[in-house]
């Protein structure tokens, strides 16, 4: 798979050199990153694990291997991003085969200043959290990303409204699928604002259809050079059902080489609306060692829920759990 890639990359960079003006908007870039983590749960379960990429115990494990492909030409763009390995498989959970390992394609085209229309498979607005491991500051996911949607397959504008206000509204599949038989969509929208000088950005998200509905709130603030603080608010609705999670991300950065991030989640799912059943109060706590472009991610978590659903080392049902990862990440 990556064989290609790569070959693919060289046709366009041998494209753009024997071409000459007509070529000269074009562009190509690049991202390749790996990463993998070692984990340990404390009651030496592997199941204790209620959210995304790390249900594991005392195992090495490839995060993913993934590279991302963007293509710019006057006013039209593409990316083809692709990921082997556990978050990816998990990422396209509703497809098979060589089709998990395709996390976004899509094609761009800006007919005017300040819209953009894109078609095709992108990874959602909605939440804080991403799904490559280098855009997070911890490791593990929240149970607000990992009872999200992860992508969407469809049409969506985005449009500039001055200042620094933007809009995006569109149609998709429903949540998580490329595909279905289903005559359901999603409509999906964003607004997004920021002060003036950027140091408070906020976003609203939505997701709606038949039977569904989200709504999400992501708040970015910078305190100072080394303190920055961020909240992210989702609040679902499943058939009837509701299930909510407020998270606080508190970050601290001493110098350029060091950091320390704190999430705080609580996720309130009595309703069973995705099957956990209870609420849980989630603490992480995750260091950012930077090595060039390599980061170090060792990190503690503990959780703990309302009602009995981990196990402790007895094999018998307890509100606790609690594990210690570290995680490698290299990108370039």
């Amino acid at each position: 798979l990556i064989l290609p890639v790569f070959l693919f990359i060289n046709l366009i960079s041998k494209a753009q050199t024997d071409s000459s003006a007509k070529l000269a908007a074009a562009s190509t870039s690049y991202t390749i990153y790996f990463d993998g983590y070692y984990k340990s749960d404390f009651s030496k379960q592997s199941t204790n694990n209620k959210t995304s990429f790390t249900n594991s115990n005392q195992s090495l494990q490839l995060g993913m291997a993934s590279i991302k492909l963007d293509h710019t030409y006057g006013n039209f763009a593409a990316t083809l991003d692709l990921g082997l390995g556990k978050r990816a498989k998990e990422f396209s959970y509703n497809d098979n085969g060589l089709a998990q390992s395709i996390k976004q394609a899509f094609i761009s085209y800006a007919p005017l200043n300040g819209l953009k229309i894109t078609a095709g498979k992108w990874a959602t607005h909605i939440g804080y959290e991403l799904l490559d491991a280098y855009s997070n500051r911890n490791y593990s996911m929240s149970y607000g990303f990992s009872y999200g949607p992860f992508f969407h397959t469809g049409f969506r504008a985005d449009i500039a409204l001055g200042g620094k206000s933007a809009m995006m509204i569109g149609f998709a599949q429903p949540t998580d699928f490329v595909s279905t038989s289903s005559p359901d969509k999603m409509l999906i929208a964003q607004f997004s604002t920021s002060s003036k000088d950027d140091k408070l950005k906020a976003f609203l998200n939505y997701q709606g259809g038949h039977d569904k509905s989200q709504f999400d709130l992501v708040l970015n603030g910078v305190v100072s050079n080394q303190v920055g603080i961020n909240y992210d608010v989702t609040i679902a609705n499943i058939g009837g059902n509701n299930w909510t999670s407020n998270a606080v991300y508190l970050n601290y950065d001493p110098n350029a080489k060091f950091g320390l991030t704190l999430r705080s989640e609580y996720f309130n799912d009595t309703k069973n609306a995705v099957g956990v059943g209870t609420s849980i109060f989630q603490n992480t706590l995750s260091a950012n060692i930077h090595f060039s472009k390599l980061t170090l991610i060792p990190e503690i978590r503990f959780d703990n829920a309302k009602d009995k659903i981990f196990f402790n080392n007895n094999n018998n049902l307890n509100q606790y759990a609690g594990n210690f990862l570290i995680a490698a990440v290299y990108k370039f």
